[in-house]
């Protein structure tokens, strides 16, 4: 059980427009944020607080999210890690989820977004994290998003 009923989530944007609007949107939803625009401010946020979820951009100023996320996964194997990105290929996607991601959504899907972060910090903890399956949706504002399907 959680000491701080409400869930934590580190975003990790080099934009500082976006990380504004990552905690605005969070908050929100009752999920209290924390943003950071660096690799480095991240594992640093990481050893100074518990996060119940990270989100990532894949695209960083001193080492990218896909990077981020291996070496988030070197010491910590539970916390869900969920990339919100704007880089839409297959590829990047794949690279993702390879380098330790359990989700993959693709920006600017803000309701996605919201959906995919509320569903794993609302789970019960768990010795393992939950990997939500993917499908491509296509629709009128992006070709290229992906979003969880029903387990």
């Amino acid at each position: 059980m959680r000491s701080n009923p409400q869930p934590r989530v580190l975003c990790v944007d080099d934009d500082e427009d976006s990380r504004v609007m990552l905690v605005a949107l969070l908050r929100l939803a009752l999920i209290e944020a924390t943003a950071v625009g660096t690799a480095g401010q991240a594992l640093a946020s990481t050893q100074a607080e518990r996060f119940d979820l990270y989100l990532l951009d894949s695209r960083l100023p001193d080492i990218d999210g896909f990077e981020l996320c291996r070496r988030l996964r070197e010491f910590d194997q539970q916390t869900p890690i969920v990339f919100f990105s704007g880089a839409a290929y297959e590829a990047d996607r794949k690279k993702g989820i390879e380098s330790g991601a359990n989700a993959y959504l693709i920006k600017p899907d803000l309701a996605g977004l919201v959906s995919t972060v509320t569903s794993f910090v609302s789970q019960p903890e768990s010795p393992t994290a939950r990997i939500i399956p993917f499908q491509r949706k296509v629709n009128s504002s992006s070709p290229w998003t992906f979003e969880p399907t029903a387990a």
